[in-house]
């Protein structure tokens, strides 16, 4: 078996091998562009492909969206109501996916000349999904079409409730269904065990971007009808950063269409044409147009946290609003409001990461507590995940004894399935998601039993991620070689994100010359190499890990393998280029 560089085991304990073949630029014949081929025949693309995953188009990887199923009949009832000047209510799921769904219709629909409505659940009084209660106000509101974004696929109860009304409910979602789909006028889900094959190969996407797929045929729809004749048809590509926003923030697979989502959706906003997008990122502190890893670092949590510790519809609010006053203001609330967010996640990760250590050697680390806050329990599930190495759950439980759940997973473990499953054998109340993350609802006293049956059901898919766990090297560079213009030459293989991942760089052998912990437990080293040029590395939340305590006491007469991802630090007058470590391994 070949290692990356020979190195069987780091000092994270894993093995370093090549990723698709790999490529050391210390080679003199080595030219970035077979680099750049390199990584996007790695990830997966054909290789009568690369031009066009190069610079991924909407034209190259567009489906018809007839494929889907219930689609054409989902497009003709939208554009019924659009004809009649209908009262259309758009319900969305509180997080950055259903925000920004609910925001591509009620725009895509108000330039058709229809002012649809928003209406996005409370978390904390609603909970997930829509509820019977809510759908069955808006019909007595005068509504005549409930769409639903981002949920709806195991609503099963309430679109009963809506059906007995009369006011269709269209359900546009991507989360995993059951055999048995609910009562709906539409349900658009690239993830029903029943769809087309072709159409299938798109579950990856986002809600938003099952949206989009809804709303480019919509318009084909009143096209067909001659609505246009007379009036000007909306250019639905315009719509892209809001699509881009949602696919990152939702953490989907970064290939196929995905790729050309967020490829152009970046494009769209460094116009800065949406208004309350312009007021986000200022209220980020970006000075530049944002970039992929921005989607999901600056802007998706601050549009997150006025549904995790806010107010819920501001994300739709902010992105449909055409007041620059109004969008600077809730922009400045979720700025707040994600400060806020920031404090109770500390505080609930400290006590989760304390009950960690009780969990033993399950597969799934299922961690509850009484008095935690329901809206930061997902990231805290994402943070105990990365420490623990396997798929965790946490449980906020209430005074009633009710514990909402939020889960991570790791890459071969699919949680979603499980989480359906667990609730299919009726030890949940509810609960669903996909394969990397997921929701779920469960009484106090069922938590111990939902652990032993995801132990059992899960323990060999998380054996064998472990057994095939490595770090997967793209390249080997002299610290010299980790410059901006190398960095903006791998970016042509981009965008990065989930299912398309950033590329993992080896720089060497080099010694540490200075390294400390800064801020909240990160690894800050600066190292020199053999061709005397030196780099800044940064370890996130790795200082207390065997990886941050072996740089922190390197001694000065050995040498160090790194590997990281090669980043731009803009934030001074020039630009320099620093690595993000994920692992090392000794040299000698």
């Amino acid at each position: 078996m070949t290692f990356a560089l020979n190195i069987s085991r780091s000092i994270s304990g894993q093995p370093w091998r090549w990723r698709g073949g790999g490529a050391d630029a210390r080679d003199p014949g080595y030219r970035p562009d077979d680099l750049v081929t390199q990584l996007l025949l790695a990830r997966g693309c054909p290789r009568d492909a690369v031009e066009a995953h190069r610079n991924p188009t909407i034209r190259q990887f567009m489906p018809d969206p007839s494929l889907f199923r219930d689609m054409d009949a989902a497009a003709d009832r939208l554009a019924d109501a659009v004809q009649r000047g209908e009262d259309v209510r758009i319900f969305g799921d509180y997080d950055v996916d259903g925000a920004t769904s609910a925001a591509l219709l009620i725009r895509l629909l108000r330039d058709l000349g229809l002012n649809a409505k928003p209406y996005i659940p409370d978390r904390l009084m609603e909970g997930y999904g829509p509820s019977g209660e809510a759908l069955v106000r808006l019909a007595g509101e005068g509504a005549t079409l409930i769409v639903t974004v981002d949920c709806g696929a195991q609503a099963f109860e309430a679109l009963s409730m809506a059906r007995a009304t009369g006011v269709d409910v269209v359900v546009v979602d991507h989360h995993k269904c059951a055999t048995q789909l609910p009562e709906a006028f539409a349900l658009v889900n690239p993830n029903r065990l029943d769809e087309h094959p072709d159409a299938a190969l798109h579950g990856h996407l986002a809600a938003v971007g099952v949206a989009f797929l809804l709303g480019a045929r919509l318009l084909k729809a009143l096209d067909a009808r001659g609505w246009f004749a007379v009036r000007g048809k909306p250019n639905i590509l315009d719509l892209l950063d809001i699509v881009a926003l949602g696919t990152v923030a939702d953490v989907a697979q970064l290939k196929g269409l995905n790729r050309a989502f967020v490829a152009q959706g970046l494009k769209v906003m460094a116009r800065r044409r949406n208004i309350g997008l312009s007021a986000l990122i200022d209220a980020s502190r970006l000075t530049r147009a944002p970039l992929c890893h921005d989607l999901g670092f600056a802007l998706g949590p601050r549009i997150n946290a006025g549904g995790r510790v806010g107010q819920a519809d501001l994300g739709v609010r902010l992105l449909t609003t055409e007041d620059p006053a109004e969008a600077a203001r809730i922009a400045a609330q979720l700025d707040h409001f994600n400060e806020e967010r920031r404090a109770i996640e500390s505080t609930v990760q400290e006590q989760a990461e304390a009950l960690l250590a009780a969990q033993g050697n399950r597969a799934v680390a299922v961690i509850a507590g009484k008095g935690w806050h329901p809206g930061v329990i997902g990231i805290v599930a994402g943070r105990i995940k990365e420490k623990a190495g396997r798929p965790a759950i946490v449980i906020a439980v209430d005074e009633a004894g009710v514990g909402k759940g939020s889960g991570r997973s790791i890459s071969g473990v699919d949680l979603g399935a499980a989480v359906l499953a667990a609730k299919d054998s009726g030890l949940l109340v509810a609960g669903g998601g996909h394969a990397m993350a997921a929701g779920l609802t469960v009484a106090a006293d069922r938590i111990d039993a939902l652990a032993d049956y995801l132990d059992e059901r899960l323990s060999a898919s998380v054996g064998r991620a472990h057994d095939d766990r490595a770090l997967l090297i793209d390249a080997v560079l002299a610290p010299a070689g980790v410059n901006p213009d190398f960095i903006a030459a791998i970016e042509q293989g981009g965008p990065y994100g989930a299912g398309w991942p950033a590329p993992l760089i080896a720089a060497g052998p080099m010694r540490v010359i200075k390294a400390d912990v800064v801020g909240n437990g990160h690894l800050r080293a600066i190292m020199s190499g053999e061709d005397g040029r030196s780099i800044k590395t940064i370890a996130f939340r790795k200082a207390e890990t065997d990886l941050g305590q072996a740089i922190l006491g390197a001694p000065r007469d050995r040498r160090l393998w790194v590997a990281g991802k090669a980043k731009l630090d803009d934030w001074g007058s020039r630009p320099a280029a620093e690595l993000h470590l994920e692992d090392a391994a000794w040299a000698d």
